[in-house]
């Protein structure tokens, strides 16, 4: 049976009144279509559309959010606090945001009214990631395996869980052949096809899940048959973060302070193609890179650094050589995350503020505004354009380590006024 959530008597979410008129209309991860499944029960991607409310959920209005030419250049829109522990990702999936921290649960939050919807979760360990992919959503945890969910309306549990990665079928395939043992420490060895380690990021392309571990390498899964394809020693250090770009290129940044490039051999996305190295993209010596985002247009590459700076490098076309363009310091303490939208990137730090910039000529950011009100690190970042009736902006969600999810309306214009700083709170009208 689903677990019904009660939602909380003394910290019920407040919601702005012009935020009820928002429906997102986009799934964060990617819109690929996965395989076709064989069961009898209706399924549905992560899209528009209604699901029955469950559980009523008292609502307070306030003043309405100012338009682009109001005061400040973000608003806070709604605290959510029915986490149980540190914020540890986000995931936006149709009319859901999902939210994981440190227990194994994953909390299902209904758009446009933010009502606690339901949650989901199996396994040891704090959840590290999400994606969504289709119907299914991936998780990544800190036990080293991967688990996939079904998202299906007739389902009595909205979220099932179908599998786990390595799957039982690709278990079984190789734990015979002792050349399919890699050695993950001393006297100790597991199959190829194992992280030996927490999982900390995932990504998505053409058909393929990349994931990243603290065991430093780097492994790919197709999503038809959830078959672990490849698994490649990608760094020198932990895996913290993993992007994959529309020209199809991944890329992956390390606590060994480098951002590296892969791509497929031949250049395309054949069966028989495997990944290799593309290119190094050098960061501060001796400084992990936490996080990376990169721009539509797979030109510009940006690596949020334990030292608090943000770094953008310039790729040079179909050359495969990127060329470090930009160094700003962005934070005073570490850049824990990073997310983009058009020309304007968002990073979130361990000092508990959320810089908002925008991108200039040759790669080059400045500094757009400075949201504040989280009471610890900012550990994940969400962002999708907002539709009509909220202004000419965006709507961001951020997790922190102090239990909240937050969400905030962003401007996309610069505010000709000294900002009064956003306290986060928002204030309940009568």
């Amino acid at each position: 049976m689903m677990n019904i959530i009660k939602p909380p008597t003394k910290s019920e979410p407040k919601v702005s009144s012009t935020y009820l008129m928002y429906a997102t209309t986009t799934c964060s991860s990617s819109n690929i279509s996965s395989s076709n499944s064989s069961d009898t029960e209706t399924e549905t991607e992560c899209s528009p559309g209604r699901f029955e409310v469950m559980q009523e959920t008292k609502l307070y209005p306030i003043s309405r959010m100012p338009d682009s030419s109001g005061p400040l250049s973000h608003r806070s829109l709604a605290v959510l606090t029915g986490n149980v522990g540190s914020v540890s990702c986000l995931a936006l999936c149709g009319e859901f945001i999902l939210s994981a921290s440190q227990g194994k649960d994953i909390i299902v939050w209904q758009q446009p009214d933010m009502r606690l919807f339901t949650k989901f979760g199996q396994g040891d360990g704090s959840v590290k990631a999400l994606v969504t992919v289709g119907n299914k959503v991936f998780t990544a945890h800190q036990d080293s395996r991967i688990r996939v969910w079904k998202v299906s309306r007739k389902s009595e549990n909205l979220f099932r869980l179908i599998d786990t990665l390595p799957t039982t079928k690709d278990y079984l395939g190789k734990f015979m052949k002792q050349s399919n043992y890699v050695q993950t420490r001393r006297h100790h060895k597991r199959l190829w096809i194992e992280h030996a380690d927490s999982i900390s990021c995932l990504a998505v392309q053409n058909e393929l899940i990349y994931s990243g571990s603290w065991d430093k390498t780097l492994k790919v899964w197709r999503i038809s048959d959830l078959k672990c394809l490849e698994s490649i020693k990608a760094h020198d250090d932990a895996i913290n973060g993993l992007f994959a770009s529309k020209g199809g290129i991944v890329y992956s940044a390390s606590a060994d302070g480098r951002i590296k490039a892969w791509g497929k051999e031949d250049g395309g996305s054949g069966k028989g193609s495997s990944h290799c190295l593309k290119g190094i993209l050098e960061g501060h010596k001796d400084v992990s890179i936490n996080t990376l985002v990169v721009s539509d247009d797979g030109k510009w590459v940006y690596g949020g650094g334990s030292d608090g700076f943000v770094m953008g490098w310039e790729g040079s076309g179909r050359s495969e050589s990127w060329k470090l363009v930009s160094e700003t310091k962005a934070h005073q303490m570490a850049v824990l995350c990073m997310c983009l939208v058009r020309e304007f990137m968002f990073s979130g730090s361990a000092d508990k503020n959320i810089g908002i910039w925008k991108r200039e000529a040759f790669g080059k950011i400045s500094r757009f505004g400075t949201i504040r009100g989280h009471q610890g690190p900012v550990k994940c970042l969400q962002v999708s354009p907002a539709s009509v009736g909220v202004g000419d902006g965006f709507i961001l969600y951020s997790g922190s380590l102090d239990k909240s999810l937050r969400i905030w309306w962003v401007s996309k214009h610069r505010d000709t006024k000294k900002e009064a700083g956003c306290s986060g709170r928002i204030s309940i009208a009568e």
